[in-house]
């Protein structure tokens, strides 16, 4: 029997005030929900700004193997092409692929075959893989029910119609349903079954995206949304920074004290992550948006807080890493779907917590963060790119923290090292 033994980074310590500008890339969100809409459009598209990192990748690689040209450059153009079947999509550990594409293989001419990375195992596909059964699609489960791999048999078309789901557990299931919704022969309207339903800003996102491309959708109706079938405009657009992948550099300075700023911070936006400001507000900083630059100057003191973060789960291990540091109890709710992201990531939090002094409690809901002491430690990473940068913001006033495999931080944020080591260089 062989073991891995994975790389570990030693976390740099803050050794005195931040003074940093950091250009963070586009959206991942935004960016994989351009890439599939271009992808059914009724030309060619270009997509400025665009992430680079592994999840587009996967996702530029997945319609490539469905048949849609992709030039990936400084920009990237999008050209659609006839859906073709009889392939494999390899989603990694994307979330946005094994979501996002099951009901686009459903358009292709023939089966599709997904498959992921180990750990992409875990995740939920249920409601998806039931939502397209419902739909009159044949998919046939091929491990685990309601779980990768599986296979899509796609047959040109699909009639639409309306469909129950249980998006409880992510709202990605939404967001897949709607992204390919317009391309269906009836369109399509999707009701939300489940008791609750996070992350509600990426769904708004996911709407709001569809009507830009000239989309008809109803949500007049609560927890319901209604797609009228028709063309999708070719488009050519420029993606935001992805503003949850900005919430460590912006938590660094109320660890560190002094200020980082943010250009292209939008004054508007579906981002779960535009309600970072409010939060570090809450927790000690002060915050200024100056034209479309956002900074963050904190003094090195953080509080402790109660938060809902329904509705923001992505930020949730940023914002517990910020609240190991406090000077009291925090509370975060509202963010059990987090146990279905790449990792359990409520369980993999409490654990390396816990390894490094702290104190964190599994609720039914969240989390609850008493602070302690912390000393130096190795800080795993589950290859989950939130839980590496968690373990760099504790670093910054741990001495001793071993992040491990923090190259698992490419899923969505490429060279994360320098753009850390740069913002700590910076005077």
């Amino acid at each position: 029997m062989t073991t891995t033994t994975l790389p570990l980074w030693p976390a740099p310590v803050a050794d005195r005030p931040l003074d940093a500008t950091v250009v963070v890339p586009g959206s991942k969100s935004l960016s994989n929900r351009y890439l599939v809409l271009a992808a059914l459009a009724d030309g060619p598209s270009t997509l400025r700004s665009l992430l680079t990192s592994r999840d587009t990748r996967l996702m530029g690689a997945a319609l490539e193997t469905l048949g849609v040209g992709i030039d990936q450059g400084t920009d990237w153009h999008v050209t659609p092409g006839r859906l073709r079947g009889s392939v494999t999509v390899d989603c990694g550990l994307a979330g946005t692929v094994m979501r996002f594409l099951p009901p686009v293989a459903a358009l292709a001419d023939g089966p599709v075959h997904f498959k992921g990375d180990v750990e992409a195992l875990a995740r939920p596909m249920g409601p998806i893989v039931r939502a397209l059964q419902d739909l009159g699609v044949r998919v046939d489960e091929e491990g685990e029910p309601g779980r990768l791999p599986f296979t899509v048999h796609g047959e040109g078309s699909v009639r639409g119609g309306a469909v129950e789901v249980d998006a409880s557990g992510s709202s990605q299931f939404v967001s897949g349903l709607l992204l390919a919704a317009p391309r269906f022969e009836r369109g399509l309207v999707v009701r939300h079954t489940g008791a609750t339903l996070p992350s509600i800003p990426h769904i708004d996102m996911t709407v709001e995206v569809l009507r830009a491309a000239g989309v008809e959708v109803d949500t007049s109706v609560p927890a319901t949304w209604a797609v009228a079938p028709g063309s999708l405009a070719a488009r050519d657009v420029r993606v935001e920074p992805d503003l949850s992948n900005a919430a460590p550099f912006l938590c660094a300075a109320l660890v560190a004290g002094g200020s980082v700023r943010v250009p292209g911070w939008p004054a508007t936006t579906t981002q779960p992550g535009a309600l970072l400001p409010g939060i570090l507000e809450r927790m000690g900083a002060r915050t200024s948006l100056d034209g479309d630059v956002l900074t963050v100057t904190g003094t090195g003191d953080v509080r402790g807080v109660d938060l809902d973060l329904h509705a923001a789960g992505e930020i949730a291990p940023t914002i517990a890493a910020l609240a190991v540091l406090a000077d009291s109890p925090t509370a975060l709710r509202g963010i059990a779907h987090l146990r279905g992201h790449e990792t359990d990531r409520l369980a993999a939090l409490a654990a390396e917590i816990t390894a490094l002094g702290g104190l964190a409690r599994e609720t039914d809901d969240g989390l609850e963060i008493d602070p302690r002491p912390l000393h130096g430690g190795e800080w795993r990473t589950y290859a989950d790119h939130r839980m590496a940068t968690a373990g760099a913001l504790v670093g910054l006033r741990v001495p001793g923290v071993l992040v491990q495999d923090v190259a698992t931080t490419a899923k969505t944020l490429p060279d994360f090292v320098g753009l850390w080591d740069g913002m700590l260089g910076a005077r």
